[in-house]
């Protein structure tokens, strides 16, 4: 099993841990990554500026891949959406195909639309298995609940991510307890974390995730558990900032990668998996694991 790791922008500067975690992941799987240095931006960040540019962005990191015949594996949800809404647009309209087609011929690159985009997610769930992560898994968790945050490009518009049901996902919550953890039900889990409106309203985005936090740990939550760049950046630093400044009414809820918590579970020392770099301390969380 091959996949082309596309990192995007913010994992290696700000949450280099997801790329820790899940490079080992991979490894004690059995998933070979090809790094394909020429990897860009995968366009997210204009596509309310200059869309087409946003859908060349994606095209050409799908036509890179395609030239070596390699599946896209992504690790933030936003990269991921961006890649199925390039997708969806490219196959609807001929005529923007071919736009995008005569500036990458530039380059000796075509897109025709062999390659398909993943995220870790669902490699983990589709093509890898619940079973098999099963029999890897060495210490269980016991005694612990989680809240799963499945972030708003993973479901909407559900017609072109088809990640999973909009209404009722539950492929994260499976595989968070294949670990052996519970997967809680909070009410606010399908809702925005906030990322999207830091920078631009700071006090609305961080009401946001406070409100989430709150929700998550008056629900029974022991940790959140999420599987995004921009929503791990939300829970983690900023909930940090929200701390610091001395916010009445939350109480830290510790925010961990699934793979951070996956490869616990399959016997992957903590450093590999960089829980050093986690803002909020998630240290302890190695008390929840027992031997199988």
């Amino acid at each position: 099993m091959r996949f082309a790791l596309f990192l995007g922008c913010n994992i290696p500067a700000r949450v280099k841990q997801y790329e820790l975690s899940s490079r080992a992941v991979f490894r004690k799987i059995g998933i070979d990554i090809i790094d394909i240095k020429e990897f860009n931006c995968c366009g997210y960040p204009l596509r309310n500026i200059d869309y087409k540019a946003s859908v060349l962005s994606a095209a050409r990191n799908m036509a890179l891949a395609e030239k070596q015949g390699l599946n896209i594996v992504v690790l933030c949800m936003c990269g991921f959406g961006m890649f199925k809404e390039a997708e969806h647009r490219l196959k609807e309209s001929n005529a923007l195909k071919e736009e995008i087609n005569a500036i990458l011929a530039k380059e000796g690159l075509e897109y025709q639309g062999k390659t398909e985009v993943k995220h870790i997610l669902t490699v983990l769930y589709h093509d890898v298995g619940l079973d098999v992560i099963k029999e890897k898994v060495v210490r269980k968790y016991k005694d612990i609940k989680i809240a799963t945050h499945y972030g708003c490009h993973a479901l909407r518009p559900s017609d072109v991510v088809m990640f999973d049901d909009p209404v009722n996902p539950e492929l994260f919550d499976k595989l968070v307890e294949v670990t052996g953890a519970k997967s809680i039900y909070w009410q606010s889990r399908l809702d925005c974390c906030g990322a999207p409106l830091l920078g631009i309203n700071d006090e609305l985005s961080m009401d946001l995730t406070k409100k989430k936090i709150v929700n998550a740990s008056e629900s029974g939550a022991d940790y959140l558990c999420d599987s995004c760049t921009y929503c791990h950046m939300q829970f983690d630093n900023v909930q940090q900032m929200i701390i610091s400044s001395g916010h009445d009414g939350i109480h830290a809820l510790p925010a961990i990668l699934y793979t951070q918590l996956l490869g616990l579970s399959l016997g992957i020392d903590s450093k590999a998996l960089g829980l050093a770099n986690n803002r909020v301390d998630i240290s302890k969380i190695e008390e929840f694991l027992s031997s199988i």
